[in-house]
């Protein structure tokens, strides 16, 4: 049962992470096309407005971490804060450096960062660290 839940919760963590993705793609696209803000601003902009939809799906869907008493909202906020602040770096120099010395448009090259920051940061430190099951703590350790 370990093994089907942890495909399940990693199944709608992408979901989530997708659905984060387009809102930051889509605020991304405008701020740049539309406010002519430079991308790697508007990736940092857009990088805000999705981790902010990100996390309300994470910690009451996704990784069903709501319950107070044992995952406090303002500890996962924190976290979560340091995870976003990380890839939002990460996502503004991959686009950088592809656009820049791979010749990609700065669109393809967001794509291409993003799934590559999206499975091998977010999903692991958001998993492990940002809404990690604390043990229970009424169960004395033999």
């Amino acid at each position: 049962m370990g093994k089907q839940r942890s495909v399940y919760v990693f199944a709608k963590a992408q979901f989530s992470a997708f659905a984060g993705g387009i809102v930051d793609y889509l605020v991304m696209l405008g701020c740049t096309e539309l406010l002519h803000i430079h991308y790697t601003i508007s990736i940092a902009i857009g990088g805000v407005v999705g981790a902010v939809f990100n996390f309300s799906v994470n910690r009451y869907w996704t990784f069903n971490a709501s319950q107070a008493s044992k995952n406090p909202v303002g500890g996962q906020l924190i976290r979560f804060i340091f995870v976003v602040a990380g890839s939002i770096c990460l996502k503004s120099s991959g686009t950088w450096l592809f656009t820049t010395y791979l010749h990609i448009d700065y669109k393809i090259s967001r794509i291409i960062v993003d799934i590559i920051v999206s499975l091998g940061f977010n999903y692991v430190l958001q998993t492990y660290w940002v809404f990690r099951k604390k043990p229970p703590t009424d169960i004395p350790v033999v």
